[in-house]
C-alpha cells in the first residue's frame, strides 16, 4: 500500500520553462507577443505543417477551424462519440449540428458509420486521435474528398503521434492539439492548429483576436501602429507569451516524454497481459503510439469485477484513475436536444461499459508504475477469489 496517493495525471515542468515564463513576466509581454511567434514557428516545423496558430485552447482551436470553413446553420459535421465534450460543442456553438457516429473496437472513428451518416447538408468531418494514436486518416480523407467535405482533426491527444512516417499536423487542412495539463506536453491551457493552407491560417490567426487586421497585435510595440480594422466578427481566442513561454520547452522535451509514456505501457502490457479479465489498448500498423492515455477494458463477465468497484478498490489503494469518455450520446444535452440513445452506438456502448484509464505520465517514477501494477493485479486477483466463492456457496447451497 502506497503512503500518498498517486494521480491519475500531473504535468512535469521543468525549471527552464520557469525561468521562460520569468522572462516573459519580467519582459512586459504578458500577452500576445514574440514567443507566441517563435513557439509557432517551432511547432509547425516539428510536425512539418507550413503554418502554425496558437490558440488558447484546443476547443477555441476547433473552434476557429470550423469558422474558418464557414461552418453555420444549416450545416452538418460528423463526429465520434468516443471523445470529449468539446468535440461537438464547438459545432453546436456555430449553429451547425453535430452528427453523433460510433466507433470501430480499436477506439476511433467508424468509416461504415462516417459514410452511412453523410447526407446533402454534411459539411466537415472531425475524426479524434483517440488516446495518441492516430485514427485511420487516409481512408477519412479518401471519403471527404468523395462528398467535397473539410476534414478538421481533433490531435488533443496527438502532439508527436506518427502516421504513415509522417507527424500528424503534415499535409491537414485543420489539425487541432491541446497543450492542457494533462496532455502529452503543457502550457498550462493552449491550443494550436496546424495547416498547409496560407489562405485558412491567415483567416483563423484574424479570428483567434477580435477578427482584427494582421499583426495587430503589434500594434503596441516599437514595430506597430496604432491603425487596426476589424475585417470580420471574430473571437477572443489567442495565446499568451507566458503560455508560449512554457510551450517552447515543452516542445523540445516532447519526444523524451513520448519515449518515457511508451516505456511505461510496456510494463502495463507485459505486467497485465495474462489478465484475461483485461482487455489491453492495441496498436494499429503503420503508426505509433504517444499513449496520452492507456485506457483498458474489463471483460463482461471474466470475474466479478465492475467498473466502479474496480476503480474504487484502486482507489482504497491510493491509485487515482480516469475514464475517457463518458460517450457523447449519454450526455443529457445531446439527448434532449438531438434524440440520441444508447442502442445507436452498440461499439461504443460496449467499450465505455468497461472502459477506464489508467495513470501514466512521464513524472511517475518506476515505484510509482509498481505500484499501480500489483494495484491492478491485487484487484484481479481478489476478485477471481470472490467469483469463486459466490459459485462456492451456490454450490452448497444447492
Amino acid at each position: 500500500m502506497r503512503n500518498s496517493f498517486l494521480p491519475y495525471c500531473l504535468p512535469l515542468i521543468g525549471e527552464e520553462e520557469i525561468q521562460e515564463v520569468v522572462d516573459s513576466l519580467r519582459s512586459g509581454w504578458v500577452t500576445t507577443g514574440p514567443k507566441v511567434k517563435r513557439f509557432e514557428d517551432q511547432f509547425s516545423q516539428y510536425v512539418g505543417a507550413e503554418h502554425a496558430v496558437a490558440v488558447n485552447s484546443c476547443t477555441a482551436a476547433l473552434h476557429i477551424s470550423l469558422a474558418a470553413l464557414d461552418i453555420g446553420p444549416g450545416d452538418e459535421v460528423i463526429v465520434p462519440t468516443l471523445t470529449f465534450c468539446a468535440t461537438a460543442n464547438v459545432v453546436v456553438h456555430l449553429g451547425a449540428t453535430p452528427v453523433i457516429v460510433d466507433v470501430n473496437d480499436d477506439f476511433q472513428i467508424s468509416l461504415d458509420a462516417i459514410a452511412r451518416a453523410i447526407t446533402s447538408r454534411t459539411r466537415a468531418i472531425v475524426p479524434v486521435h483517440y488516446a495518441g494514436q492516430a485514427c485511420h486518416l487516409n481512408e477519412v480523407r479518401q471519403l471527404a474528398s468523395a462528398h467535397n467535405l473539410h476534414v478538421v482533426e481533433d490531435a488533443a491527444h496527438a502532439a508527436g503521434a506518427v502516421y504513415h512516417t509522417r507527424k500528424i499536423g503534415a499535409q491537414g487542412q485543420a489539425v487541432c492539439f491541446s497543450f492542457y495539463a494533462i496532455k502529452n506536453m503543457t502550457t498550462g491551457e493552449g491550443g494550436m492548429i496546424a495547416t498547409d493552407d496560407a489562405a485558412l491560417a491567415a483567416r483563423m490567426r484574424r479570428l483567434s483576436l477580435h477578427g482584427m487586421s494582421r499583426d495587430a497585435w503589434k500594434r503596441y510595440s516599437e514595430a506597430g501602429a496604432w491603425y487596426y480594422e476589424v475585417v470580420e466578427a471574430g473571437f477572443k481566442q489567442n495565446m499568451t507569451d507566458i503560455q508560449a513561454a512554457m510551450g517552447i520547452h515543452q516542445l523540445r522535451r516532447l519526444d523524451g516524454f513520448i519515449l518515457r509514456r511508451q516505456q511505461i505501457a510496456a510494463a502495463y502490457d507485459a505486467a497485465f497481459s495474462d489478465l484475461p479479465e483485461i482487455i489491453l489498448p492495441s496498436g494499429l500498423p503503420d503508426r505509433n503510439h504517444t499513449y496520452h492515455l492507456y485506457p483498458i477494458r474489463l471483460r463482461s463477465g471474466a470475474a466479478d469485477l465492475h467498473r466502479a468497484r474496480f476503480i474504487d478498490e484502486l482507489r482504497k489503494r491510493k491509485i487515482g484513475t480516469s475514464v475517457h469518455f463518458i460517450p457523447l450520446h449519454r450526455h443529457p444535452f445531446y439527448q434532449q436536444r438531438f434524440n440520441y440513445r444508447p442502442a445507436q452506438f452498440p461499439v461504443a456502448e460496449e467499450i465505455y461499459r468497461g472502459l477506464l484509464s489508467l495513470p501514466l505520465y512521464p513524472r511517475m517514477t518506476g515505484q510509482d508504475v509498481q505500484d499501480v501494477i500489483d494495484a491492478v493485479r491485487e484487484v484481479v486477483l481478489l476478485s477471481r477469489l470472490s467469483t469463486a466463492e459466490r459459485y462456492l456457496d451456490v454450490a452448497s447451497a444447492s
